[in-house]
């Protein structure tokens, strides 16, 4: 079933990169209503991807201010994020999920973005005693106070997908996923991609919270 986007819609994806932004560009790369997708990388991405609407941008996201003309959008998708372990210290991990996200939606917002959609977490809380969910959980707040028309987080739970590292806490969420309860029940990325694209279709204004549980449920990966 195809989501129906009003025609002319214009997405960029930050953190495309990633299990979820791969998936939102293929996605949006294939859908009739998104006429450019715009991937804000600091390489290029998977050659899987290139499509004739999908263009790349390579940027420095310490220096977004620099390229303030690759915000001209309607939607921003932004899936960019690490892991404290990979970002190799809690200042590091706060730069690449708060900081970079965070910028990016400013700049975004002056230049016209519409609606912005955010990948967050599971239990993302401002005050929570997890840097980790703290550190998602003031991002929410921070974007959603921004001002833009439409705000949409979403909030899935541990993520799968194709990646190129084995994880053994992945492997054994897919063998044991029935077992999870269904806040914490683990999701494919395509499904959430699949969830972003229909919030943006809907264009709600205001805020729009998607909870793990219904990623699955009712969003479908387009193929």
């Amino acid at each position: 079933m195809h989501i129906v986007v009003p025609a002319g819609n214009a997405a960029i994806v930050i953190g495309a990169t990633g299990l979820v932004g791969s998936e939102c560009v293929r996605q949006l790369a294939a859908h009739p209503g998104f006429q450019r997708v715009t991937a804000l990388t600091r390489r290029a991405i998977s050659a899987d991807l290139v499509a004739a609407k999908v263009k790349t941008e390579l940027v420095d996201f310490d220096r977004l201010d620099a390229r303030p003309e690759v915000f001209q959008a309607t939607h921003l998708f932004c899936a960019l994020g690490t892991t404290i372990k990979q970002a190799g210290s809690q200042s590091r991990f706060r730069q690449v999920d708060f900081d970079y996200p965070l910028r990016a939606a400013e700049l975004a917002l002056a230049a016209g973005v519409r609606h912005f959609l955010l990948v967050s977490s599971v239990d993302a809380n401002p005050v929570s005693r997890s840097f980790y969910l703290r550190v998602k959980g003031e991002l929410e707040a921070a974007i959603e106070g921004l001002g833009f028309r439409s705000v949409t987080v979403i909030r899935p739970s541990l993520l799968l997908g194709d990646r190129n590292e084995f994880r053994l806490t992945e492997e054994v969420a897919k063998r044991w996923s029935w077992a999870f309860p269904r806040k914490y029940r683990p999701v494919h990325a395509s499904e959430v991609a699949a969830a972003l694209i229909a919030a943006a279709a809907e264009h709600r204004p205001g805020v729009n919270l998607i909870e793990n549980p219904a990623i699955a449920r009712t969003h479908h990966p387009l193929r």
